[in-house]
């Protein structure tokens, strides 16, 4: 269910990117790209809050003690209730202060900006109230609940689409419309939670030793949400600076693409995160670790398959999709692809720090270098006005952070790192080598831009699917896709 949510949620992205691009001019999409990233600069406690909420359930839930666990969620909801009144006093004195004087708006703009500013305040205070019922569903792996609602919302946000052709005040109605369907989604969660969930039933809880171990949690994951935000959205407001909003429109573009991608990780890795945490939980270390591995390689091969033909032929893909491409749109989109993929292979070990609850020196050492992304990006452009570099920046830092990583969890719980070399990083290095050469030369020989990107995708998918079950996976991963299909194929016949 995940991955029809998956495939339905991009192809309609992919679809109102494109008309809601065109309806509203490069200029109004960059404006809502821009905006969008200020307030979600003023989240940063919330993501901290969530990282909380997700470990404190997932571990409760692992040792099957339900009271806690529902205590757990009624202290998450309390915590989020005081986040939002935090977030928009910030958003409503700060942040407004700051859209007003120092984001470069084109003249004339400024009053819908302000309109999409405050729009954007209420659906992010609404999404920070619904992320501990977000936590409740995938800390119970009711994968296929979380994968309803999700496609519900995408077929209401290509409503919107519709209703933005007829409307006038095309940037306004936008944000407003995309307001209400995070109302209605919200509500969709807490009934649900509310119907299935004994845990979800709000009860008084004034424990003051569970307020402290999960704040301090979140303080110290807030610290990593701290560095994460700047390096993202930080950056958008970098790059506004220096090259004006038709760059954050090719930024939002490059951040759609990337997110739709992704999809595919992020799938499988909420479907195994509970299952890492609640191993650690019952000391299970050896099963704990083989699944961070497992998840790990996994991870990558499945972004890898959908991002290669995407890297190779993207100028096709967005001429295609978009018909007009933002400046720098096909070099972000790129770049973005490769940070992802490095990503990718290291989001399994983050997980597991999570799991352990001792995160204090692993934030202090991978967020400082996350950070780097905003002094380096701002000496770099300064200097050289290339606003690629800053992305470049960015891919070369999640390496380092990817070494760190690995490094400090040695010492956290012994994370095998030679095993984790060879089953993992040489694998997935040795898989991409060899299956990227031929559809690149393909991509080159080819001039027409159909039976390209065609030839392109047919090939790269064959060749990476090859090379992953006949070099990357081991004797008995490939007997249990094999016992898999041959039962699917049973079922079905």
């Amino acid at each position: 269910m995940l991955y029809v949510r998956m495939f339905l949620i991009m192809g309609v992205s992919l679809y109102t990117s494109r008309v809601v691009l065109n309806q509203l001019g490069v200029e109004d999409f960059g404006i809502y790209n821009i905006i969008g990233g200020v307030v979600v600069l003023f989240t940063i406690i919330n993501n901290a809050m969530i990282a909380s909420t997700q470990r404190f359930l997932n571990f409760e839930l692992g040792k099957q003690d339900l009271l806690n666990a529902q205590k757990v969620f009624s202290t998450s909801i309390n915590i989020h209730l005081l986040i939002v009144v935090i977030f928009i006093i910030l958003a409503e004195s700060i942040g407004l202060w700051f859209v007003n004087n120092y984001i470069n708006i084109p003249y004339g703009k400024l009053h819908a900006a302000n309109w999409v500013y405050q729009f954007s305040i209420i659906t992010t205070s609404l999404n920070i109230i619904r992320a501990p019922y977000n936590a409740a569903i995938i800390a119970h792996e009711r994968m296929s609940a979380y994968a309803y609602i999700s496609i519900i919302e995408a077929i209401l946000k290509l409503a919107v689409v519709g209703l933005l052709i007829l409307s006038t005040n095309k940037l306004i109605v936008y944000a407003g419309l995309i307001t209400a369907i995070t109302l209605l989604i919200f509500l969709s969660f807490y009934i649900y939670c509310n119907r299935s969930f004994c845990i979800c039933h709000y009860i008084k809880t004034y424990e003051k030793e569970r307020y402290k171990s999960m704040l301090n949690f979140s303080g110290w994951s807030l610290f990593g949400s701290i560095a994460n935000m700047g390096a993202g959205q930080g950056l958008n407001i970098i790059l506004n600076i220096y090259f004006g909003v038709g760059v954050n429109a090719a930024m939002g573009i490059a951040n759609q693409v990337s997110s739709a991608v992704y999809q595919f990780v992020g799938n499988f890795q909420t479907a195994f995160n509970p299952q890492i945490i609640k191993s650690y939980a019952l000391h299970e270390l050896d099963y704990f670790k083989t699944l961070i591995l497992h998840t790990s390689k996994y991870s990558y091969f499945l972004l890898y398959v959908l991002s290669l033909p995407l890297i190779i032929c993207t100028p096709d893909i967005l001429q295609l999709w978009l018909g007009q491409i933002p400046d720098y749109s096909t070099n972000f989109c790129r770049l973005m692809m490769v940070f992802l993929l490095i990503d990718a292979i290291q989001g399994p070990l983050w997980v597991s720090a999570q799991a352990t609850g001792k995160i204090k020196n692993y934030q202090l050492i991978v967020s400082s270098l996350i950070l780097l992304n905003l002094p380096l990006s701002l000496i770099i452009l300064h200097y050289f006005k290339i606003a690629e570099l800053a992305l470049v920046i960015r891919v070369i830092i999640n390496g380092i952070t990817a070494i760190a990583r690995v490094l400090y969890l040695r010492k956290l719980y012994s994370f095998p790192i030679k095993r984790y070399l060879k089953e993992v990083v040489f694998i997935c290095l040795l898989v991409s080598l060899l299956s990227s050469v031929l559809p690149i030369s393909v991509y080159i020989c080819i001039d027409n831009t159909i039976p390209r990107i065609i030839a392109v995708c047919l090939i790269s998918i064959l060749l990476s699917c090859l090379c992953i079950y006949y070099i990357g996976l081991r004797k008995q991963e490939k007997a249990f896709i094999k016992t898999v299909i041959y039962k699917q194929l049973r079922i079905r016949i």
